[in-house]
């Protein structure tokens, strides 16, 4: 915009840029509308640092999207005077704040618009100190650094949620709600990123966790995160700089000996201690402080009077060693007792906790020990990985069907565990777990040495169900009975993957009878490509009964319906009356 351009002319010229184009027959000008916000985008700076009437700024205000608006207000030319303008219109929002702080005189107003922020925007006013850091050039002014007074207050802000929650913890609002998988309960609550503003201060650590107010949150979110983030930070530099390991040949730890003894006060989650629904709490609380000890090794030896005891209390809280019995609808049972065999290995030196321990997994199911058919793709992907993929430690593991095994041997590891408990369950062993101990894992002396003594069964891979394909079932004296030899193993009445892979090898096989599909789940049969003999079938019960087929259509939803194998739902439908359309 021209200079020349007299101050009398100003609101005629901000009147134009601001009115919608319009035609010659009075109707909206499109293509003058857009060479319009061309115009008034070009003029808006100038037209702004020559406009001090409010009502003339606020048609400007306006008119400008938000990266414009911090823009201005980072070079000066829009200020906190204009505020009530801008959020007259509009939310306010990070970059806006980020953008007012640069100026000395406009932090402190700054600060008091983040309470109007979404919980999740507060610590982006300092992430996004500078909005263009991907793109300045080399040349480019430096950008200030965030006033210590904003950042103080980010910080606070982000770490708030979580020290409101260890004062008043309620299961519903933070952690309890969480998944059983998750283990970082503290860095969700509240929605603000407080580590993220931890991990850019770490020289005030040692200051904070010893604050008045958010200590104790502070020293949960070291705990959890500091270390770990070390870790990898540590990894990405090796992924990414060659000289990496020259530059870190021994890895620094994140907390010092003094900042992790001033963390203990945290570490057993104290103020969980009393949440309702102690068999559920005790056990994740239990987890979590596990996941801290992984994470924090160097705990163990200054705080093990503190998590033994810790443990003992949760154990017997929460009662986690008493048995229950898996309900139809529990999909989560093994992963959540296996976790606890593994947490209570790492925490415990109690024997009755770890013999009891091992006694449940002795009590889970055998695995589904499965080896697929022979496929020209599969074993192409395969040889190239794993030559000796189809031996039986190997085929555990597909399905992580080994799991249990490794649980004891993480039992067999801790000193307090009695030897007696472990070969108990030993002598239980499905043999493919015998082999995934001698092959894979790496516990004691003792533990491998009673795993190979017990002798194994005389056939060559016991316990595992191979499966054919037609060729090699053709070469059997009785295919049809290797099809049910597979429907009548444990594999088969398994929930996991294992079962699934049984019923697509006998629905894709030449050699299945309807009886075989009978017994196989009839989602897995009337789903996919289905063999063409279930038509016949399906012929052969429904026939030319409108009703009948009526019921197999509202069957194929497949709601409760996806339990029953095929036999009974053909059943169902010889009980349906068979009322022919008439013609």
């Amino acid at each position: 915009m021209s200079e020349e351009l007299p101050r009398e002319a100003l609101k005629t010229v901000i009147g134009a840029l601001c009115t919608p184009a319009a035609g010659p027959g009075g109707g909206f000008d499109a293509q003058g509308d857009r060479w319009r916000e061309k115009a008034l985008q070009e003029a808006l700076p100038a037209l702004l640092a020559r406009t001090s009437a409010k009502l003339l700024r606020g048609q400007l205000l306006l008119h400008a999207d938000e990266d414009t608006l911090a823009a201005l207000a980072a070079d000066g030319t829009v200020t906190t005077g204009d505020l009530p303008g801008i959020l007259r219109h509009r939310k306010i929002w990070p970059g806006l704040i980020a953008a007012l702080a640069r100026h000395g005189d406009q932090v402190d107003t700054a600060i008091e618009l983040l309470p109007q922020l979404s919980d999740h925007e507060v610590e982006h006013v300092v992430r996004d100190w500078d909005p263009n850091r991907f793109t300045r050039s080399a040349d480019a002014a430096p950008v200030p650094p965030v006033p210590q007074k904003l950042f103080d207050a980010v910080l606070e802000a982000c770490l708030t949620p979580l020290a409101a929650y260890l004062l008043h913890p309620q299961p519903e609002d933070g952690w309890e709600t969480l998944s059983t998988h998750g283990r970082d309960w503290s860095l969700e609550l509240g929605g603000r990123d407080g580590w993220a503003m931890l991990a850019r201060c770490p020289e005030r650590w040692q200051e904070l966790v010893a604050h008045p107010v958010y200590g104790a949150a502070v020293q949960h979110l070291l705990l959890d995160r500091a270390e770990t983030q070390a870790r990898e930070d540590t990894q990405l530099l090796t992924a990414t700089s060659p000289d990496a390991q020259e530059l870190r040949a021994e890895p620094v730890g994140a907390l010092s000996e003094d900042l992790l003894r001033a963390c203990l006060p945290a570490l057993c989650l104290p103020e969980l201690a009393e949440l309702p629904n102690p068999q559920v709490t005790a056990r994740r609380t239990l987890h979590h402080i596990a996941s801290r000890v992984r994470a924090n090794p160097r705990v163990v030896d200054l705080a093990d009077e503190q998590l033994h005891r810790a443990t003992d209390e949760l154990v017997a809280r929460g009662r986690l060693l008493d048995w229950r019995d898996r309900q139809p609808d529990d999909y989560e049972f093994h992963s959540r007792l296996l976790r606890l065999v593994e947490d209570l290995a790492l925490l415990t030196v109690n024997p009755d906790h770890l013999t009891a321990a091992c006694a449940h997994l002795a009590r889970l199911d055998q695995p589904a020990v499965v080896s697929p058919a022979p496929s020209s793709r599969l074993t192409r992907v395969l040889s190239n990985i794993d030559p000796d993929h189809d031996r039986p430690a190997r085929l555990l593991e597909r399905n992580s069907e080994h799991r249990r095994v490794q649980r004891l041997a993480v039992l067999a590891a801790n000193p307090c565990t009695p030897r007696a408990a472990v070969t108990d369950v030993l002598n239980r062993r499905h043999p493919a777990e015998l082999a995934w101990i001698a092959e894979r894992s790496g516990g004691p002396d003792w533990f491998l040495t009673a795993a190979a003594a017990i002798t194994p069964p005389e056939e060559e891979h016991p316990g595992v169900v191979r499966l054919l394909d037609d060729d090699a079932l053709a070469s059997q004296p009785d295919p049809a009975a290797v099809l049910q030899s597979w429907l009548d193993s444990p594999a088969a009445k398994d929930r996991g993957l294992s079962r699934s892979e049984i019923y697509r090898a006998v629905i894709s096989s030449s050699h299945h009878t309807p009886e075989h599909l009978r017994q196989i789940p009839a989602d897995e049969v009337l789903t996919g490509n289905g063999p063409n003999d279930v038509l016949a079938l399906l012929l052969d019960h429904c026939g030319r009964s409108t009703e009948r087929w009526k019921a197999l259509g509202a069957a194929m939803t497949f709601g409760d319906e996806g339990k029953m194998s095929l036999g009974q739902l053909l059943d169902s439908l010889d009980r349906t009356p068979a009322r022919r359309h008439a013609s």
